[in-house]
């Protein structure tokens, strides 16, 4: 087969690939990464990049206009190599990979009945008899003779990995040596069982720390906790985009790329060289002590039901096609070596369990944080991501469903969207008179997008100043120049080009709005179906708790304008952050709060939104701002009256 030379401008990075091959996979071999938010379905058209020298046939021109091919343009994703070229990748193709900012960092309390004992990690000293000429038993019935008499234990199960490693250690430590078990927390009195996790040499305190580690896995984040077993306090936090971005930004398009021969793998890879990167970077936050992710011993893990899947390297395609059904949704505990998770070998890694396809441990994890499973308020829980879960009731009884909301929130699919991070514009105001913005951006710099919070403000002030009707069609007819026909049809510069990091407009389109309202539509029908379902009108709804760090920057007054959030008196809403990752710890401390959150699961009723048309005609009515319905928002009525008496 012959090969062809490939040169990716501005990086100057060259490479020689096969005949055939696609720009990105080439971009890939040269170590350029180029987001692929669809998931290489050539959907999305954020892949596109230029070609300077040469020609390549592409497969699809989906989203390109003819005179954007005929000046070179392409999408990398579905255009093939057949001869030497050279391509130049945009800059903000780029996929930025970076640890969060301190927005992220949550302020965590010990829980009131934290015990190091419900953990079900516990350290044993041991002194062991070395061998002799006269005593020449093996290692491995040493230690175990040890620990029944020195501690009692009348069953003790070790594993290959602790095995191998075990004669260096016991010599290692002259044969005074700490031992790190798994006991079940219901036979602390007899002791009759253990598991041996790891064998450390020496004597370690019973003070020092003793780490663990809880994981949420999102589709775009992953947050790691670095937990002391021994306090219950959470050392550090951090998080980090997960690698898998560059193969989609939702669920779905990462399930179509997992059924690509290898895709399934290469996910699999992607998000463990995430999740150990975190583990590392987490360790090495530690001053006090030297830590290392060899040192951590149990790690839990929340997460929508596609991203355990992929974690796991289960095949995740069953989840999109009907019925909708997961391989699993309660995974049992398993070891770190057997998945390639860098903490101890034989630590434990604990997925927590789920309710369904587009219902997974992220949830019944939030749903245990918030409180909501004991409380007899009737509570709506929500976390907006790209998929919208959502879960309504109270101690009493849990109605649940997923609604596809897309990522837009997460400045995906919109022209200049971009996420959370330093120059991203997050609040916008709009002059109601002079239709001029103004705007906050992340970090006080020049903007160089708009993130989530930002976008939801945007639609609110354009809609609530007359820049958009009620479809979100925008005014041509107003005194400004800030609306202008683009080259997709009209848009509203937000930021002119001098103001702004690369020297571009950031602007948002009729596409922009139209994909905003199509997300908050999704959202409000998958709230309003809940509470149809169970007979429950929203305006009784007790109080409102949004999960995930995108709900911690939600003006609610905006979010209510737009029909995001339902017209409920403000001291309903609580911003718990992420729900998640929170679950994930205090499972992380006590054993039993696992079962805690099986039984939720178990007592969710999940209602699959696609199995009649009472969504569909919900999502239709919510295509409106904020919706058809204006009785459904009472208080925007009311600004909107008051608005045009004051014009």
């Amino acid at each position: 087969m012959s090969t062809h030379l490939v040169r990716f401008e501005p990086d100057a990075k060259t490479v020689q690939v096969p005949s055939g091959t696609l720009i990105v996979e080439a971009a890939r071999q040269a170590e350029l990464e180029i987001g692929q938010p669809c998931g290489g379905q050539g959907r999305c058209g954020r892949c596109v990049v230029r070609v300077d020298k040469g020609i390549v046939r592409r497969r699809s021109t989906l989203r390109l206009l003819p005179e954007d091919v005929e000046a070179g343009y392409a999408l990398a994703c579905q255009s093939v190599i057949e001869r030497d070229i050279t391509v130049f990748v945009p800059p903000q193709r780029a996929i930025e990979r970076r640890l969060s900012s301190d927005r992220s960092i949550a302020d965590i309390t010990i829980p009131d009945w934290y015990d190091r004992r419900l953990t079900g990690i516990k350290r044993f000293h041991l002194s062991i008899d070395p061998p002799s000429m006269d005593d020449q038993r093996d290692d491995l019935s040493r230690l175990k003779t040890s620990l029944k008499k020195q501690h009692g234990f009348t069953e003790i199960k070790v594993a290959l990995t602790v095995i191998k490693e075990m004669g260096a250690i016991l010599r290692q430590g002259n044969w005074d040596v700490t031992a790190v078990v798994e006991i079940d927390p219901k036979l602390e009195d007899s002791q009759e069982y253990v598991r041996l996790i790891r064998l450390i040499p020496g004597h370690v305190y019973q003070d020092d720390p003793l780490w663990g580690a809880a994981i949420d896995i999102g589709t775009t984040t992953v947050t790691l906790w670095l937990v002391d077993l021994i306090t219950g306090e959470v050392k550090t936090q951090i998080s980090e985009y997960n690698g898998q971005i560059n193969r989609g930004e939702d669920v779905i398009s990462r399930i179509v790329y997992a059924n690509r021969e290898g895709g399934r793998d290469e996910l699999q890879r992607l998000i463990l060289q995430t999740v150990n990167s975190l583990l590392d970077s987490s360790c090495k936050q530690i001053q006090d002590y030297e830590v290392n992710p060899k040192s951590i011993v149990k790690m839990t893990v929340a997460g929508n039901s596609t991203m355990i899947h992929l974690f796991l390297g289960i095949p995740p395609e069953n989840i999109r096609l009907s019925p909708f059904v997961t391989t699993v949704n309660d995974v049992p505990e398993i070891r770190a070596i057997d998945i390639g998770v860098n903490i101890c070998s034989d630590g434990i890694v604990d997925c927590l369990p789920g309710v369904a396809s587009f219902v997974g441990s992220d949830i019944t994890s939030g749903v245990l944080s918030s409180g909501m499973d004991e409380t007899p308020q009737i509570t709506l829980f929500m976390d907006v991501g790209t998929n919208g879960e959502i879960v309504l009731g109270s101690r009493e009884w849990l109605v649940s469903c997923a609604c596809s909301a897309g990522p837009a929130f997460e400045g995906a699919g919109v022209r200049d969207g971009m996420r959370a991070t330093r120059g991203a514009i997050e609040e916008i105001w709009i002059n109601g008179e002079t239709f001029e913005p103004s705007y906050r951006v992340i970090g006080n710099v020049k903007p160089k997008g708009i993130c989530g919070s930002g976008l939801i403000s945007a639609l609110a002030e354009l809609f609530m100043t007359g820049v958009v009707d009620k479809a979100g069609n925008l005014n041509s007819h107003l005194q400004t120049s800030r609306v202008r026909m683009g080259e997709n049809g009209l848009e509203y510069i937000i930021a002119r080009k001098n103001e702004t990091e690369y020297g571009k407009d950031i602007v948002m389109t009729h596409t922009d709005i139209n994909n905003l309202v199509r997300a908050k539509a999704a959202i409000y029908a998958g709230y309003a179906v809940l509470a149809d379902s169970v007979g429950v009108p929203i305006d009784l709804i007790e109080q409102m708790l949004i999960g995930g760090s995108f709900g911690k920057y939600i003006n609610i007054e905006k979010a209510i304008q737009i029909g995001l959030l339902p017209d409920l008196p403000w001291e309903r809403f609580k911003f718990l952050g992420n729900t998640s990752v929170r679950g994930a710890y205090y499972s992380l401390l006590d054993k039993s709060i696992r079962e805690r959150i099986q039984q939720i699961a178990s007592r969710m009723t999940y209602i699959e939104l696609s199995a009649d048309n009472t969504f569909y005609e919900a999502f239709m009515s919510a295509l409106f701002l904020p919706h058809t319905e204006m009785k459904n928002f009472p208080t925007v009525s009311l600004a909107l009256e008051e608005k045009s008496l004051i014009r």
